[in-house]
């Protein structure tokens, strides 16, 4: 979560480098040089050349500076990101009004700083530049030098044309802008959320491991330890008559039951050794609940079996991101609730079934169809307020819940559950598997556990 954070506080045009933008304005040089070329030996137009190599250098210019003052491998900050686009647009500019301006079509090119601006600067420096490329096409379409044929004759368009030409380029300024800016604000939301959701998963694994070697220690220290606390029994019956022997042998029984103990307490959080990679559903449902049972909501735990012909509770695979999602989700619950969290385990012949539901408000109608998604708000502004002051619930902790739960094969639905139909009356989040993706094998197919094996291995 914390790396996540940083990750959106990051200035993103500190991530484009320096060499990116050079090559990019080298290629821009390259294709003007081509065009003035082709427009002068291939159709004989007639073009203030001076002036316009002039316009070309300056970019030539422009790149020598910045390759010669500053490594390839530099990171542009805000600043100076927003002055080179601002350049590029003003280079751009002034090569077009000293060939025709919009008469030229390769006006349309004003289009690409402005888009690449709206894809890694902060809002406000994509619209200065916007606005710019704006001023620059009006201005453009007013003032400009004109471009004449061989025969003298004035190269432009209609007039209608003309004004068409610069209603498409205004209208494309804004438009890409915004869609280029949209779509690339969705996917750094999204690549930051699935990195929070690796670390997530990440960290309940090193969990569980380390759970794993506790309780494999326990179960290992075991017998060594009953056996020192067996034989300092005998020889403390042996010893009553030397007081010093056997005040050092009572301390080794006392020692020996308090590293019992230690590894017993120790023992408690690790449930990943080979006897308990599997549990029963409902014994998986509490450990995700585990850490919320103590908040001041009392959260209820139900079996509902649909049908009884496949018999008792379903034993299933304790594996993290089953236990991580379903924890946030009752988290989320936990946040909401006025009272209480309801938590009901059913499954039938094909399905294992979680529904957990809260008395809170509920989510809106406005947000349930964007449930997933990263960083939004998931319930109302102002119940998230009253029970949790501060709160700024941005939808990561849902989406870390649905990304892992959907990935080890469930099906997750968000609605509001009725009280008029016997529900609580808020929040529902009902987790759906397919019976065959989750559940242990049966004891007699597993065959024999064997040794527990180093984490790794």
């Amino acid at each position: 979560m914390a790396a996540t954070g940083i990750l959106r506080d990051h200035p993103r045009s500190s991530w484009v480098r320096m060499r990116t933008l050079v090559m990019l304005r080298w290629i821009a040089v390259a294709g003007q040089t081509g065009a003035v070329l082709v427009a002068l030996y291939g159709f004989g137009l007639r073009l203030e050349l001076g002036p316009i190599s002039v316009a070309i250098g300056l970019s030539v210019l422009g790149n020598l500076l910045s390759t010669f003052l500053y490594p390839g491998t530099k990171r542009l900050t805000e600043r100076e990101a927003t002055l080179m686009l601002f350049f590029d647009i003003m280079q751009l500019g002034l090569l077009l009004f000293l060939t025709g301006g919009l008469d030229n079509p390769f006006a349309l090119l004003l289009l690409a700083p402005v888009t690449i601006a709206a894809t890694f600067l902060h809002l406000r420096s994509a619209v200065l530049l916007g606005l710019s490329a704006v001023a620059l096409i009006s201005i453009m379409a007013e003032y400009n030098l004109p471009v004449f044929r061989p025969d003298g004759e004035v190269l432009q368009l209609p007039a209608l044309f003309h004004l068409g030409f610069w209603s498409a380029l205004v209208i494309g300024v804004a438009f890409l802008g915004l869609y280029a800016r949209q779509v690339t604000s969705e996917m750094n939301a999204m690549g930051d959320a699935l990195l929070a959701t690796q670390l997530a998963l990440e960290r309940e694994q090193k969990l569980t491991d380390l759970g794993g070697v506790v309780a494999a220690a326990a179960h290992e220290l075991g017998t060594p330890l009953a056996t020192i606390k067996l034989v300092s029994a005998e020889l403390v019956a042996d010893a009553a008559g030397d007081p010093d022997l056997l005040e050092d042998l009572l301390l080794i029984r006392a020692q020996a039951d308090r590293c019992r103990d230690i590894l017993q307490s120790m023992g408690r959080a690790g449930k990943n050794d080979n006897l308990l990679r599997s549990a029963p559903l409902e014994a998986v449902v509490r450990e995700a609940a585990e850490p919320h049972l103590d908040r001041g909501k009392a959260i209820a735990f139900y079996l509902a079996p649909n049908d009884t012909g496949e018999g008792g509770q379903p034993s299933i695979l304790r594996r993290p991101e089953i236990i991580h999602g379903l924890r946030n989700l009752v988290q989320n619950g936990v946040d909401f609730a006025k009272g209480g969290v309801d938590i009901e385990s059913g499954w039938t012949a094909n399905s294992i079934t979680v529904r957990i539901t809260d008395d809170g408000p509920g989510f809106t109608q406005s947000s349930l169809s964007r449930i997933g998604d990263p960083f939004i708000r998931g319930r109302r502004a102002n119940a998230g307020r009253e029970t949790r002051p501060g709160y700024e619930g941005m939808g990561l902790g849902l989406f870390i819940a649905k990304t892992l739960l959907e990935r080890s094969g469930a099906r997750l639905v968000f609605a509001n559950s009725s009280s008029k139909l016997g529900g609580k009356g808020g929040a529902l989040v009902i987790v759906e598997w397919p019976r065959a993706v989750v559940e242990a094998p049966p004891a007699g197919a597993r065959g024999p556990l064997g040794a527990n094996l180093p984490i790794g291995a």
